[in-house]
């Protein structure tokens, strides 16, 4: 899929193109190429004359070789963005081409990107660029508010990593956990643990890519600063970030003492039991092991003493356990 985006009194408007000529018809600042095909790429090297590298989104691709610039003056950045899917979080690489020297685009340079599916931070962008007039100037402004969208996506994200911690909270400090609740609580620990991993690992991304926006001097000192803003509100995440990983080892530890606990009242019947059962045990054995014949023809009134007293000897002990609170 193929998608331009060009400024119209300030905003933001998308175009689908289904052709080369459709293509020559517009004078965009960034170029979004969706799962491009084969024909879509000639298009894009026939028109701008940039060849789309191979490898452009490979995920085993070296991280020094993720940010360059080209003798002609292109900029390449692969980034990841957050895809926090509730069933499958992931991240998507995305490849950008900044094309900020070819005078035959008559514009402000333009942004190319290439990625496999759509992403959040991009819906976003579109969103507000259509409903916000002047929010975008040139191609180096739309890459700078993706990377501003992406950290504020990652922060709406933790912030609902906060909420759904704080019914986790509720259930596991309740008292009441069983094994059931228990393994709710942990799977989702362990989702919670893996998004906010991603999270901080997109947001570290991120912070590279503006960085090395910055160390390359295309930005004017309105875009500088901007970019030094959106650094700012990342370094602010990670301090959250952390927080969230204390808490949720805080809670699977809680979790896994719950469990131990409910092991150990089981565990804790079988030890009264054996105990309990330990003396009309030994009364038997000794009472059986004193008769030469049938205990009934030496002594009639054998078996009602000796259940008797059987039963006096489990009872003494369940009482004494239950007065120690053993039982509880």
């Amino acid at each position: 899929m193929l998608n331009i985006f060009t400024l119209a009194n300030g905003r933001l408007f998308q175009e689908e193109i289904e052709s080369l000529e459709e293509l020559s018809k517009f004078q965009p600042i960034w170029v979004d190429l969706e799962s491009p095909t084969l024909e879509e790429k000639r298009w894009i090297k026939q028109y701008y004359g940039l060849s789309i590298p191979e490898d452009a989104m490979d995920e085993d691709i070296e991280e020094s070789a993720r940010f360059y610039e080209e003798d002609n003056g292109e900029l390449h950045i692969r980034s990841d963005f957050l895809i926090a899917d509730e069933d499958e979080p992931r991240t998507v690489r995305v490849a950008f081409i900044l094309n900020l020297v070819n005078d035959d685009l008559k514009s402000k340079g333009v942004l190319f990107s290439i990625h496999d599916e759509d992403v959040p931070v991009f819906r976003l962008l579109r969103m507000r660029a259509r409903r916000a007039p002047g929010l975008i100037e040139d191609a180096k402004e739309v890459l700078l508010k993706l990377f501003d969208a992406d950290a504020e996506y990652s922060a709406d994200t933790l912030e609902g990593i906060y909420v759904d911690l704080e019914k986790v909270s509720t259930k596991v400090l309740s008292g009441d956990v069983t094994d059931v609740m228990a393994g709710e609580v942990l799977g989702a620990i362990a989702r919670h643990e893996d998004l906010s991993g991603r999270i901080r690992r997109n947001v570290m991304d991120t912070r590279r890519a503006v960085s090395f926006m910055m160390r390359s001097k295309m930005l004017n000192a309105e875009q500088f600063e901007e970019a030094r803003q959106i650094l700012r509100d990342i370094d602010s995440l990670d301090s959250h970030t952390a927080f969230l990983f204390d808490k949720i080892n805080f809670l699977m530890d809680a979790t896994v003492g719950f469990i131990n606990i409910n092991q150990n009242k089981i565990i804790k019947i079988f030890s009264v039991a054996s105990v309990a059962l330990l003396p009309p045990t030994l009364i038997a054995s000794v009472y059986g092991m004193n008769f030469k014949l049938m205990p009934e023809l030496d002594w009639t009134l054998g078996y009602p003493y000796a259940l008797a007293l059987m039963f006096a000897s489990a009872v003494v002990p369940m009482w004494y356990f239950r007065k120690r609170g053993w039982l509880q």
